[in-house]
């Protein structure tokens, strides 16, 4: 009987913090309260509290570090791809699986030329996507900084497979950027990767996001699936 309170305790904690997340009460990039104070407040044990963060976690709208707190990772809008295809996919009712085909830490001179940022290092992170049990819908090739917080990053991985999870880990909150989407037919390699026929088209997207001090984010490059991913834009007068 104790077992089924824990759980439910926990439980009604983690929507009762979710709710506030999702109103706005709680804002993307903003840390939760310490588990002293989310504990005072429920009346709850930490270890309950740990429970009801670990929900959150799994719900994609906090990212959990140790020594640093929990962060809000979630900003309403489950079309935005700052929070991830995946998420974006989830959030359409689309479940999908991701396999990691490199992490590893690369110098890429002209890569920060481009960008502007002083040092050549970052992390590459290239992941295809698919949906469970059928074809895959994306390729995602991704560049990070190379900072402290994530330099045991090959050794140990994304947090909870998550790559939106891990950069908020170490404060790295997309608040600004741009994104260039055209189309094309798929070369031999890209289609390989994906498994799919070369010459298929595909669209290609790439994206720069910046903190809000203007840290460099993520620098991505995604062959994304037309049947799975549009572009939409607005313009003109609001009514």
């Amino acid at each position: 009987m104790a077992d089924d309170v824990h759980v439910l305790k926990h439980q009604s904690i983690a929507e009762t913090l979710a709710r506030e997340i999702r109103t706005g009460r709680l804002k993307r990039g903003s840390r939760l309260p310490g588990e002293h104070a989310l504990a005072a407040r429920f009346s709850v044990s930490r270890n309950t509290i740990r429970s009801a963060l670990t929900e959150l976690s799994r719900e994609g709208l906090i990212a959990t570090h140790s020594g640093r707190g929990s962060f809000v990772t979630f900003d309403g809008r489950p079309l935005d791809d700052r929070l991830g295809w995946a998420r974006a996919l989830a959030d359409q009712g689309v479940s999908t699986e991701t396999k990691l085909l490199r992490l590893e830490r690369v110098d890429d001179p002209e890569l920060a030329e481009r960008l502007g940022v002083d040092s050549p290092s970052f992390f590459a992170i290239d992941r295809v996507r698919t949906l469970t049990h059928g074809p895959a819908v994306s390729l995602e090739r991704s560049r990070i900084p190379g900072v402290d917080g994530l330099l045991d990053l090959p050794a140990h991985g994304l947090i909870g497979g998550s790559l939106t999870a891990t950069l908020a880990s170490v404060g790295l909150l997309a608040d600004r950027g741009e994104e260039w989407v055209s189309a094309g037919p798929l070369d031999e390699t890209d289609a390989a990767e994906l498994g799919r026929p070369a010459g298929e088209w595909f669209l290609t997207a790439r994206r720069v996001s910046w903190t809000a001090t203007g840290e460099l984010v993520e620098h991505v490059e995604s062959l994304l699936d037309p049947l799975r991913f549009q572009l939409h834009l607005r313009f003109g007068s609001e009514s």
